[in-house]
């Protein structure tokens, strides 16, 4: 609660900050006078500011606030003390989802502050890093997946940074089915095992859950970017335009995005050799006290694995096909910074640099 106040206060001070200039929190209004503030600035104890760049700035901590992004992230894996199911809409479709959409839905306001759209840029491309390596050693199952969340978040973060909102609300889309699937196979495993989720005291429950090892399975293969999966379109993009961007902080942010991908894997197929494939740890209580799956746990499991599989195929084109107008125009990209159709002629390798890391990983 006290991290999320923290980024409120923030994003209220924003929204202060534009109602005291324009007079009104319009979107319509906002968007049409926002190229006309691009050059004001104001004085704050005898320091000179820029108008717009102050109000992106707060606008960002809120939405790093709300989407768990490195410095207000501490809330996310101590929200796993409520419900799986209660985790699984918190996590794919609803509370950290909100930061990501508030940048992509005021495009407007950031591509006319290029110094925030770079912060953004750094902090996600961190957070994606940080929070990998954070999966890496957690023994919690589902935290472990609280902490896949912060760093896919850091991606979506990081392509809005480069001016890439479509491809990371694509990305947001493609995230929800995989996420949503961790989390209940994760509440699959809790629930048979009577609460344990520590990884260490389980195993080889590949033989007595193996729908759920399926589930499992189907929706690690997306979170690591499998070819043709729904994880893999939207990443593959995501990497290949950090790459197109040929300035420090598009470098800098592929070349994180990439080390990424490789943590992403390990800690991924990890939770899988613990708590499926590996020798039995679990206690004999435990055992003694065993349920199985059933229709409840199992029917949203099946629709959740076939998007987690098709939706990135099924949607590409309409999240990011040249003459598509699905957006309309609710997203707005300077010309200078539209660069999706340069990502189609990367060479083989640079393409393929990221899918190698995850198979390394």
């Amino acid at each position: 609660m006290l991290v999320n106040r923290i980024g409120d206060f923030f994003i209220l001070t924003g929204i202060v900050f534009i109602f005291n200039e324009i007079g009104s929190l319009n979107f319509l209004t906002l968007f049409s006078i926002i190229p006309y503030l691009s050059n004001s600035n104001f004085f704050f104890f005898g320091v000179e500011f820029n108008l717009l760049n102050v109000i992106c700035f707060f606008l960002l901590l809120g939405a790093f606030g709300k989407s768990a992004q490195l410095g207000l992230h501490a809330w996310l894996p101590d929200a796993m003390e409520g419900p799986t199911p209660v985790s699984a809409l918190i996590h794919a479709a609803t509370m950290v989802t909100a930061g990501i959409f508030l940048v992509i839905r005021c495009s407007a306001l950031f591509e006319y502050s290029p110094s925030s759209l770079c912060f953004l840029t750094f902090i996600g491309a961190f957070t994606a890093f940080f929070a990998g390596c954070c999966g890496l050693v957690e023994s919690d199952i589902k935290k472990i997946v609280a902490y896949s969340t912060c760093s896919q978040l850091g991606y979506m973060f990081f392509i809005c940074g480069l001016s890439g909102y479509n491809i990371g609300l694509f990305h947001l889309f493609n995230h929800a089915f995989f996420k949503a699937l961790l989390f209940l196979s994760a509440g699959s495993v809790i629930h048979s095992l009577s609460n344990e989720q520590n990884i260490t005291r389980m195993g080889g429950l590949k033989r007595i859950l193996p729908f759920t090892f399926a589930m499992m399975l189907i929706g690690l293969l997306s979170l690591t970017a499998f070819p043709f999966t729904a994880g893999f379109y939207s990443k593959e993009i995501i990497l290949s335009v950090a790459f197109i961007e040929d300035s420090f902080v598009g470098n800098f942010a592929y070349f994180l995005g990439t080390l990424t991908s490789l943590l992403t894997a390990f800690y991924s197929y990890r939770l899988l050799f613990y708590v499926f494939l590996g020798e039995i740890n679990i206690n004999k209580q435990v055992l003694l006290c065993f349920h199985t799956e059933n229709i409840i746990t199992i029917a949203p499991l099946t629709v959740l694995a076939f998007f987690s599989i098709f939706s990135g195929f099924l949607f590409k084109d309409l999240f990011l096909g040249l003459g598509s107008n699905f957006f309309d125009f609710s997203i707005f990209i300077l010309p200078e910074n539209f660069k999706i159709d340069k990502a189609e002629f990367l060479p083989s390798g640079i393409k393929l640099l990221p899918l190698f890391a995850s198979f390394f990983g």
